[in-house]
C-alpha cells in the first residue's frame, strides 16, 4: 500500500512539474496606469509559448519603492522585468528590449491642474505658457531633465502620491501626465482633490519610447520577449490590444482643438527604437 501510495504521489508530482512555468518572472512597476504594459508582455510572452514552448508566470513585485530602488533590486536578481522609459543611466544598468510598446503614447502628455486656473492658462500663449508656469514632477522621472533641457520650471517632489495634493494647494501650477494616465489618475482621487481637472488647450509631445528591461545577463529572456513582441505586431494583436485600452482616449484626441507643443528629447540614445504614432495619432 505505502509503495501504491509513493507511486501515485510521484505520478502526481510529474504532473505538476510539467505543467509549471518554465520560470516565474517578479514585474515593475504596478498599479492600475502600468495595466497596459503588463498585458503586452503577457501577450508577448504568449506568442513566444506557441513558437518555441517555453511558458512565463508573471507576478507583480509586492513592495513599494522607487524607480531607481526598482533598478537596483533588477540588478541583483529580485525583480526580473521592468517597464518604464528611457535615459542613459537605465540604459547602462539595465538591458533594454528596443521595442516601444507605448507607440509614442507616453510622450503625448496633457495636464492636471486646478479647475480654477483654466480659464487663465487658456488664455497663455505657449511662450507664458512655458516661462510662467512651474510644473510638478516625481523627481525620478525620466522627464524631469527633458521639460527642465526645453526651458521648463519644474519642481520635484520624491513622492508621487503627493504630487496631487502639492497641485491641490497650488504648490506648482500643472502635473504633466500621460494622455492614458490622466484621466485615470484623476477619477481614482476624484473625491480627495475634487478641484482638480484636466487642462483643456495644451499638450507635449517627445519621444519617449517605454521599454522592457531586464538584467544585463538576462540577453536570452529580452531576445524571447522582442521575438514575442515582433510576432504579435506583425499579426496584428498588439494593434488589438492597445486599441483596448486606448479606444476612448483616441476618439477625445480627435475631437481635441489642443495646441501640441513639440520639444526635443535630450535623453534618446541613437539606437533609441523609433517612435511611431500612427495608431493613435497622425
Amino acid at each position: 500500500m505505502c509503495r501504491l501510495l509513493s507511486a501515485l504521489l510521484a505520478a502526481v508530482g510529474i504532473t505538476g512539474a510539467a505543467h509549471a512555468a518554465d520560470r516565474t518572472l517578479n514585474y515593475y512597476p504596478v498599479g492600475p496606469i502600468y495595466e497596459y504594459r503588463w498585458k503586452v508582455l503577457e501577450l508577448a510572452l504568449d506568442h513566444v509559448r506557441q513558437a518555441e514552448g517555453a511558458t512565463f508566470d508573471l507576478q507583480p513585485f509586492s513592495q513599494d519603492v522607487s524607480q531607481n530602488r526598482a533598478v537596483s533590486l533588477l540588478q541583483t536578481g529580485s525583480i526580473d522585468i521592468i517597464a518604464l522609459g528611457t535615459n542613459a543611466e537605465r540604459e547602462a544598468r539595465m538591458l533594454p528590449v528596443r521595442f516601444d510598446i507605448s507607440r509614442g503614447v507616453v510622450g503625448y502628455r496633457v495636464f492636471l491642474i486646478s479647475a480654477s486656473d483654466q480659464e487663465r492658462i487658456a488664455r497663455m500663449d505657449d511662450e507664458a505658457f512655458r516661462t510662467d508656469l512651474t510644473f510638478g514632477l516625481n523627481a525620478q522621472w525620466a522627464d524631469v531633465s527633458i521639460m527642465r533641457a526645453n526651458g521648463y520650471t519644474v519642481l520635484t517632489s520624491s513622492d508621487y502620491e503627493s504630487l496631487f495634493g502639492m497641485l491641490a494647494a497650488h504648490r506648482f501650477d500643472a502635473l504633466p501626465r500621460g494622455i492614458g494616465e490622466a484621466t485615470v489618475e484623476l477619477n481614482a482621487r476624484q473625491d480627495t482633490y475634487p478641484q482638480l481637472t484636466i487642462e483643456k488647450t495644451r499638450a507635449l509631445f517627445f519621444p519617449y519610447p517605454i521599454y522592457f528591461w531586464v538584467n544585463h545577463k538576462d540577453a536570452q529572456l529580452a531576445a524571447q520577449i522582442e521575438r514575442g513582441l515582433n510576432a504579435a505586431l506583425a499579426d496584428g494583436s498588439l494593434r488589438k490590444l492597445f486599441e483596448t485600452y486606448y479606444a476612448s482616449m483616441i476618439k477625445d484626441l480627435r475631437r481635441s482643438q489642443r495646441r501640441v507643443i513639440r520639444l526635443d528629447n535630450p535623453l534618446l540614445s541613437p539606437e533609441a527604437a523609433a517612435i511611431d504614432t500612427k495608431w493613435w495619432w497622425r
